[in-house]
Parts: C-alpha cells; structure tokens; sequence
C-alpha cells in the first residue's frame, strides 16, 4: 500500500519517471500473458487476428471497397492509404528511436510460437495500420464502424496476448493511427473539394 502511494506521489511530483511507471505495468502484464494457458478458442482468434494484420485482410478490405464502395470509394482508399503510409514511416522512424526490446526478450511465451516480424517493440506497427485503415473507412462507411472496429481491436491485443507487444506499446499504435485517419480524411476531404 505504501509502495503504491510512493509511485503516485513520484509521479504528481514528477520525480518519478513515468516510462518507468509505465515499463513497471507493461512487465507485470507481460508476465501474466506470457504464463496464460489461453483456450484452443482465443489462440486460434489471436493467432488469426495477427495474421490478418500482417496485411491481408485490408488488402482484402481494399479491394472490396474498390468494387462495391460506391461513389466514396476512390476517398476511402485515399485517405486509408495517406493514414496507413504515414504510420508505417511512423512506427519505422518511432522503433528505430526508441530501441525498445521486444516482451520476447524478457520472457518465453508459455505457448505462442510466432516469430517477431523486427527486433523492436515500441509502437505497434500492427496497432497503428489497424486503427488507421479502420477508423479511416468507418468516417466513409459508419455502417461498418463495428466489424471494422473489432477487427482493429482484435488485431492490436492479438499482439499482446501472442507476445509480441507490451500493452502501452498497442495503445500508443492505436491511438496513433486513430489520429493518422482523422488527418487523412481531413486532408483527402479538402483535397477533393
């Protein structure tokens, strides 16, 4: 109980470091995901939901919108690609600077075999793409605003429950890509009018 009036007093006070407060839960909730026998059934939906983020399914996405997305279309996948692009140099130029090593490093995962696609962690690149295609065809199509949201959700925790990201890592990714889409549509919007 003291320790954790301490850690609030360090960081209301600042003399605390608060990427240490946060390094501190990101490895207490690594440890306990890592050690976590998931159901055949959350193994399966996370180990898919990271697959799809590795590009198919908004490639898939993509090519449904270019077909049936009617007169917004060209728009949507505009302002998906600006969002999408610009994460990717993001995350590339934030990873490379933050050096951050992956939860990998700190802990076998108890059952997640899957490989890291680079050595860093921090951001998400997986989050950013996700939320950024997502959010950005949601402003087109909020009918979809639902699948499309839980398939960016699905794919940002894929990455924690697998091993692969600590938890700050996917909510900075998918707040950064949020924030890419809302631009890009802005951008795309002005663009074209």
């Amino acid at each position: 109980m003291e320790q954790a009036g301490t850690m609030r007093s360090k960081l209301v006070t600042g003399s605390g470091s608060m990427l240490d407060y946060i390094s501190t839960r990101d490895h207490r909730w690594m440890r306990r995901v890592n050690n976590w026998r998931a159901p055949r059934w959350v193994r399966v939906w996370m180990t898919f939901a990271t697959r799809g983020g590795d590009g198919w399914l908004w490639y898939a996405m993509c090519l449904t919108i270019l077909f049936f997305g009617g007169p917004d279309r060209y728009a949507a996948l505009l302002s998906a690609g600006v969002a999408a692009g610009s994460g990717t140099l993001l995350f590339l130029a934030l990873k490379r600077k933050a050096r951050r090593q992956r939860p990998c490093v700190y802990a076998e995962h108890c059952w997640a075999k899957l490989l890291p696609p680079d050595q860093f962690s921090f951001p998400s690149g997986h989050s950013i793409n996700a939320f950024a295609f997502a959010v950005a065809f949601s402003l087109y199509y909020p009918s979809w605003v639902i699948g499309l949201l839980f398939c960016a959700f699905s794919i940002a925790i894929s990455r924690v429950i697998l091993g692969m990201h600590f938890v700050s890592d996917i909510v900075v990714g998918a707040t950064l890509g949020t924030m890419l889409a809302y631009s890009s549509v802005l951008l795309v919007e002005r663009a074209l009018a």
